[in-house]
This record gives C-alpha cells, structure tokens and sequence, in this order.
C-alpha cells in the first residue's frame, strides 16, 4: 500500500472512531508504528486538523465540530467499486445512467497518477454481457418502480417456449439477477403462493390501483431455489443419481447449479447426486446428453431410460426429411 493510501485509510479510521492511538492504527493496518507517525505529520501539515492527546486516555482525534463531506476510498477500493459496476453494466442493470455518474464522480476525484494505475487495474478485468439480456430495461423499470412503491401489477406471461401468455396479478418484492437472466420475484395471487417470473417472458406489465404489504420474512433466493431445486435437507421427492464419468466431465457436472447443490460425494471416477425427481427428469437429460460419451448414468435405470428416449426423440424431430 503506497502513503497516500495509508494517509487515506488512517483518515477515514479517524472519521469512523471516536479517537484511535498509533498503536491502535498501525495494528489495524498492519503497518510500522513509524508510518503511522509519517502519516500523520503529513495530514497534519495537509490542513487536516488532527487533533493529538497525550496520557492514559490520549490517542489521535478529529473533532466531532469538524465534517469532512468528502467520501474517501484506497486504491483497492476504488477497483472493487469499479469492478462491481463492470459486472452491474454488463448484467443489463436498468439504472445504467445513475451508474455511469457514480463511476464519474470517483474517477474525477483522483489523481492523474492514481487514475492512470486505477485503469491498468480495471482493464484485467472482463465482464461480457450475453445477448439474451438486451431489450429488457424498460419492463426491469417499470418492475422495480413497482417493489419501491408496493404497487401490485397484472403481467401476461408466457411459462413455457409454446405456452399462450396468461393474465397474473402480483406482488414484486425483488429483481433477481440469476445465471444471466432477470426473474422478478413476488406473491402470484392466482398460484396463491410465492413464484419467480423471467423478465425476458413477460409480454406485458399494467399498474393496478393496489397496494401490497410486503412480507418480511419473503427471501427472493429461497423462493427461486424452491422452485428449481430440492432441499437437500428434505430427502422426500428426491431421487439418488450415480453418474460416472472423465475426470474433467465430472468436475464440470459437479460445478453446474443444479448438479452442484445436490452433491452428495464424489469419489474416483464417479459422483453420486440427490435430485430434484421433477427436474432430473424434465431438463436434466438435455444437459446430460451434452457430455456425449464422456458420462454414464450408472443409477437409477429410469434416467438411463429417459435420456435415450430423449435422444431418439431428438433424432427423429431433426433426422426427418422435408
């Protein structure tokens, strides 16, 4: 950490406790006691009224009649805060334009020579947006003025790929950002229960007159999680899957979102999994057919069984001939 950034770290240490001695700030920032004691004579000579108190009780101090309006951030902050917005403007963020100001208002505040390392540092860093997320910053919009303001909205929304879209009402209570899709998260009055919707399959969003009280034990990763996943501390609809396989396949396996969490061990050539039955068998298998040769379902035989009816489905729909 260069000396401006411990001048500004013992600043900000300063601003945030009452009164911190050398010792104190040199423990906290894991530096020499004779840094410390630099820094401070050159706040001090800076203009910063530092404020030093001798005795049992003594220590450095700036007094609470001063008010230093300016937010202060190191080096390594400034990059993670940039690093956020990188990941935020690539994630399809609807307010991309409050954002862009935020990230200005840091950049001006430093230094042409801390600027120039601050970009040296940013630039190792790349976040590539997928495609599907385009086009849907007006309806995020109109969804999260709808959680701020407890509004409740009517969607007509489209479940599956052939699916006819069909009029709900609900309560949103969170936009979920979840393996490179938006979901709004909310109460659907005619499921009666908590659900998740993909933002990019709502073909319409109204505004009713009525207002919701939000429940505050409502957790959006729960809700999104129920609907995808078993729990795996509730073995009831779940099915015990054996799959062996290459070493590379099986790490990728084992590392996906579904497959991940219902690991149960994974041990030489194989990994044994506790499933989701209505998953395992609904979407899993197309999944499961991309390993080609590099997998084996060794149990249960019924997944065995629906991945080559799969396939031959798939065979048939695309080997026919016009």
């Amino acid at each position: 950490m260069a000396r401006a950034e411990h001048m500004l770290a013992i600043l900000t240490l300063l601003q945030t406790h009452r009164r911190m001695t050398a010792r104190q700030l040199a423990e906290w920032l894991e530096i020499h006691l004779r840094t410390v004691y630099r820094c401070i004579d050159a706040l001090y000579a800076s203009g910063v009224p530092i404020v030093a108190e001798t005795g049992r009780n003594g220590g450095y101090s700036i007094p609470e009649s001063v008010r230093l309006d300016q937010v202060l951030f190191t080096l390594a902050e400034q990059k993670a805060l940039l690093h956020a917005a990188q990941f935020a403007r690539e994630s399809g963020y609807p307010d991309e334009l409050a954002l862009e100001q935020a990230v200005a208002k840091i950049c001006r505040k430093m230094p042409p020579d801390q600027t120039e390392r601050l970009e040296e540092k940013t630039a190792a860093l790349a976040v590539i947006r997928s495609p599907a997320m385009t086009g849907e910053v007006g309806k995020l919009k109109a969804i999260e003025h709808a959680i701020e303001s407890r509004t409740r909205i009517q969607i007509d929304y489209r479940a599956g790929y052939d699916d006819a879209p069909t009029a709900r009402l609900v309560d949103p209570y969170s936009l979920v950002h979840w393996r490179e899709r938006w979901y709004v998260a909310g109460y659907c009055h005619l499921r009666g229960a908590f659900r998740c919707f993909r933002v990019d399959r709502i073909d319409r969003i109204q505004f009713t007159e009525a207002v919701f009280e939000r429940d505050p034990s409502f957790s959006a990763r729960d809700v999104l999680l129920r609907e995808w996943l078993a729990d795996p501390a509730n073995p009831d609809g779940t099915v015990r899957v054996r799959i062996e396989g290459t070493s590379q396949a099986l790490k990728e396996l084992c590392g996906h979102w579904a497959f991940g969490r219902g690991l149960v061990e994974r041990k030489g050539g194989q990994a044994v999994f506790s499933m989701d039955e209505f998953y395992l068998f609904t979407y899993a298998p197309y999944y499961l057919l991309s390993f080609g040769g590099k997998i084996r379902i060794a149990e249960p035989e019924s997944l065995r069984k629906c991945l080559a009816e799969v396939a031959y489905r798939l065979y048939r729909h695309h080997g026919q001939q016009e």
